[in-house]
């Protein structure tokens, strides 16, 4: 008698194969790296596919606000921001911006796509020829992964190469067909210092020649603010009782502005730095360059009799000062350390403090003078606000009216570039979310600089940020302007700009906008925008302003 045994159906239940996208970003996980900041092309899709719940995608509307946004936010959280543009023409787009990145020493991870491997060969449209020479010298790596399995590993390296002192962007360039290969993970994991110590005998000899100094003068670069130095910074000039002096063309405070200590801005060329510098027996440049000059206005680098020290974290920096004797470190580590070795300076004269002489017309001027401007603003000002400035030729009159007082609240570009302030105030405003930080973000922006990242407003008002700009416009190019007076070139052409209506660009891009022409309209659209839950841009005519060069 034959019987039959029922057959049991079997369901196994299998895992998902890893693949290298799937690797990738749970490496990017682990690493916070879970803001991506980009405008995508065909070749970034394979990596944009079935974009995480737990990721957050800001999509700015051309490259070069995608970076800045993204380097604000890096340098407002103090960590890698990572950025994702198209092949080389969404790359070509985002150079200019790049450079400010790189000057401003902020840990960016910049990815874009390749092209299929099987046709970059050929040259195909849309692929990206010398991928990784395009971006330099502006990173301090450029990588495409020889095979698709090293894609993990890559971002690893990029991710410890920004964030290793002197922090930088970085640059991968991924083939779109990587990001399906099958791959065993997970992705091998590391941790890497920021910080490099000085070398303590040197450190204890620029001690010695400070505080043998009658009159020592110090200049506090963007690092201190970067690395986390200001309240040191502000102890060791007290300790000291040493003037201190805003570095040329500065990218971060990192000094209070309206302390009895600080003697005003250094000037930006040879001469007027030096000249600045007279009476002064030693000047001690901490954080920053020896020196940004521009433009070319020749005199002594330094004046007679004065000598010079340098502590930076930065080789290149430290390397391309045209005199004085240099120590490479960490910054914060240096003042700290400095402020136990140096002698207490209290035997020294006090320092005169900067001139604030604030004068405003007798009566309202038509249109406002940048001076009448930031004295409407600062009456409304909180003191917690952060700053980011690109009027470039009336930044004399904001340290005089809205100085910096916090750290880690004024921000402008490290380039020269324009088109950089209006996209890095939605990083700031974005990266003070994430960090559950709530103060106000003011952008000062220029009519002509404002032009430049237009679009970059459109991303502050869909993700509904309180940020305020105020927009001067005196429809020129002022800056330029002052240059061409200063430069001996008359009738340069394309320096004015007549007939742009910003708000109205302002209300389609969809914020709040208006434009005044009154202090007492400023400041009450200034003081509404400041509560406001929404994106607010205030346009101001203003007269011509000559810069101080």
């Amino acid at each position: 008698m034959s019987s039959s045994i029922p057959m049991t159906e079997l369901v196994v239940s299998m895992a998902p194969q890893s693949t290298v996208h799937s690797v990738t970003y749970d490496l990017l996980r682990t690493l916070e790296l879970t803001t991506v900041f980009g405008n995508p092309g065909s070749t970034e899709q394979p990596f944009l596919q079935e974009f995480p719940d737990d990721f957050t995608y800001v999509l700015a509307l051309q490259e070069a606000s995608v970076i800045a946004m993204a380097d604000a936010f890096a340098q407002v959280t103090r960590r890698p921001a990572l950025v994702n543009v198209h092949s080389s023409a969404g790359l070509g787009n985002s150079l200019g911006n790049l450079v400010a990145a790189y000057h401003g020493n902020t840990p960016l991870i910049l990815t874009s796509g390749q092209q299929h491997r099987e046709m970059v060969i050929g040259d195909p449209y849309l692929g990206n020829r010398e991928a990784t020479t395009m971006p330099k010298p502006w990173v301090k790596w450029s990588y495409e992964p020889a095979r698709a399995e090293d894609v993990p590993n890559a971002f690893m390296r990029a991710y410890a190469l920004a964030l290793q002192p002197p922090a930088g962007p970085v640059y991968l360039s991924i083939p779109l067909d990587d990001w399906k290969r099958p791959l065993a993970g997970p992705a091998r994991l590391r941790t890497v210092s920021r910080r490099a110590l000085p070398d303590e005998q040197r450190l204890r000899h620029f001690a010695d020649r400070i505080s043998a100094s009658s009159r020592p003068a110090l200049v506090f670069g963007p690092e201190v603010d970067r690395s986390g130095g200001w309240h040191a910074a502000i102890a060791l000039a007290e300790k000291l009782r040493a003037a201190v002096y805003g570095a040329p063309l500065l990218d971060r405070a990192s000094f209070p502005e309206d302390h009895p200590l600080f003697g005003g801005p250094l000037g930006i060329s040879i001469k007027a730095i030096s000249d600045r510098l007279a009476g002064h027996d030693l000047v001690v440049v901490i954080g920053g360059e020896a020196f940004r000059y521009y433009p070319y206005v020749s005199g002594d680098y330094l004046p007679a009799g004065t000598d010079l020290l340098q502590i930076t974290a930065n080789p290149e920096v430290a390397a391309a000062a045209r005199m004085g004797d240099s120590l490479l470190g960490d910054t914060k580590t240096a003042i700290d350390r400095l402020l136990e070795l140096v002698a207490d300076g209290a035997a020294r004269n006090t320092p005169t403090p900067m001139a604030r002489p604030r004068r405003l017309p007798p009566t309202p001027s038509r249109p406002l003078t940048p001076a009448e401007v930031y004295a409407s603003l600062s009456k409304a000002r909180p003191l917690d606000a952060v700053i980011v400035n690109e009027s470039t030729s009336t930044m004399a009159q904001q340290i005089e009216w809205l100085p910096t007082v916090n750290p880690g609240s004024f921000f402008a570009t490290a380039s020269g570039g324009i088109g950089w302030g209006t996209p890095a105030a939605v990083g700031v405003a974005l990266a003070d979310r994430e960090s559950g930080v709530s103060r106000p973000v003011i952008g000062l922006i220029g009519d002509g600089s404002f032009q430049y990242s237009v679009q970059a407003i459109w991303t502050a008002a869909q993700h509904k940020l309180p940020i305020a700009y105020v927009v001067m416009r005196n429809n020129e190019y002022s800056i330029l302007k002052s240059f061409a007076e200063l430069e001996e070139t008359p009738g340069v052409p394309g320096l004015d700009l007549p007939g742009i209506d910003i708000a109205s660009v302002a209300r389609g891009f969809g914020c709040h906008a208006v434009d005044v022409d009154t202090t007492e309209d400023l400041e009450r659209e200034f003081t509404q925008a400041l509560t406001a839950d929404s994106t607010t841009v205030i346009v101001v005519s203003t007269q011509p302003q000559k810069a101080a060069l």
